[in-house]
């Protein structure tokens, strides 16, 4: 083991703790979960989880298919990177939300448990190909791309962006692509390249309320910068869909709540997905309320009240989630009322049958 700036950095072979330096197969080194340990363990917060937020572990002859298809095509996704509860549900339903541009983020927010560090502009030139044919060989209708952030390229990644989304379109000319991008840091002809390329919903996540938007995010992100970016993709391309997504459980009050949604349906909105910010590790921010069941219900009809098309509202929603029925206005087809585990019991029963 070597040192950098007095931090550990250890090889990839040897797994790497959370907040640890590492050396990827790239040869740039990176930060395992994004957030570097600190001193002692932040002891504010909640600890443990209420019974709504109780997952089966990962498991099934789906699970290990998708497992397989990921591996060999040399993709990340954001279902293993976020350390996603849904992975589950979601891998034995034959989805996944593929994470573009390697699995290292140059940016470092509080809440997210994706790698950190500087790429220093390496990407995968067959990204654009292995991502059309894990589509084909899973036979989606509907995909989900998102990425790491890439302040490390001159156009954040757009057309590397664009590229993976023309190549699937290319060869599975049916599925519906929604493109769930980083913020391109507000330029405006960047956001232009990725809607132009096919997609059909285009999404930015803001997050969390204006006010604690930092420390939450990254400092090069923000929220008047994500108001933009989704008013200029919708202005520009008022065909495309466009959404957004926000934590709670971070300390925000119902009037912020509101305020959020009042400016994002103000910025041309169309869906907006609320889901509860879960702790990845001991590094990252606390949780200082677990949300209920029934507020988020609420919380759905206030945003339809808004004039959103769909809210897709529950405590393990992610923005990726179920995302091929947001459009259906039936919250996804999930139900509030019964604890998570029997909803996905009761949903991987029926994609049995």
């Amino acid at each position: 083991m070597s040192n950098l700036k007095d931090i550990p950095v250890v090889e990839q072979a040897a797994r790497p703790r959370s907040g640890e330096k590492y050396l990827t197969h790239q040869g740039f080194t990176a930060i395992r979960d994004g957030i570097k340990a600190r001193g002692p363990v932040a002891k504010a917060g909640l600890t443990g989880k209420p019974p709504w937020l109780r997952v089966r572990a990962p498991a099934g002859t789906g699970f290990q298919s998708v497992h397989s298809i990921v591996r060999e095509h040399r993709l990340a996704t954001v279902c293993e990177e976020a350390k996603c509860p849904n992975i589950g549900e979601c891998w034995n339903a034959g989805t996944a939300t593929i994470m573009l541009m390697g699995a290292v983020c140059t940016r470092a927010c509080r809440f997210c448990s994706v790698d950190t560090g500087n790429p220093h502009g390496w990407l995968d030139p067959e990204e654009p190909q292995n991502a059309a044919r894990t589509v084909e060989l899973m036979k989606l209708k509907y995909v989900v791309l998102t990425s790491v952030d890439r302040d490390d390229l001159p156009d954040g990644g757009a057309a590397h962006y664009a590229a993976c989304i023309r190549a699937i379109k290319q060869r599975n000319p049916q599925t519906a692509v929604e493109a769930l991008t980083p913020d391109f840091q507000g330029v405006r002809a960047d956001v232009e390249t990725v809607v132009d390329s096919g997609v059909e919903v285009f999404a930015q996540n803001i997050e969390t309320v204006r006010r604690l938007t930092h420390p939450v995010r990254d400092a090069r992100a923000g929220y008047e910068q994500t108001l933009r970016v989704l008013e200029h993709a919708k202005r520009h391309k008022p065909s495309v869909l466009t959404k957004s997504s926000l934590m709670l459980g971070l300390g925000e009050t119902v009037e912020e709540i509101e305020q959020t949604l009042d400016d994002l349906r103000a910025a041309g909105v169309d869906i907006v997905t609320l889901g509860q910010y879960l702790r990845p590790t001991v590094n990252h921010l606390p949780v200082q309320r677990f949300v209920t069941p029934e507020e988020f219900d609420s919380y759905r009809e206030r945003a339809l009240a808004r004039g959103f098309l769909e809210c897709v509202s529950g405590p393990l929603v992610r923005s990726s989630y179920r995302a091929e029925q947001a459009v259906n206005r039936n919250n996804a087809g999930l139900d509030n009322r019964r604890p998570a585990s029997r909803e996905t019991e009761a949903r991987r029963q029926a994609d049995s049958k």
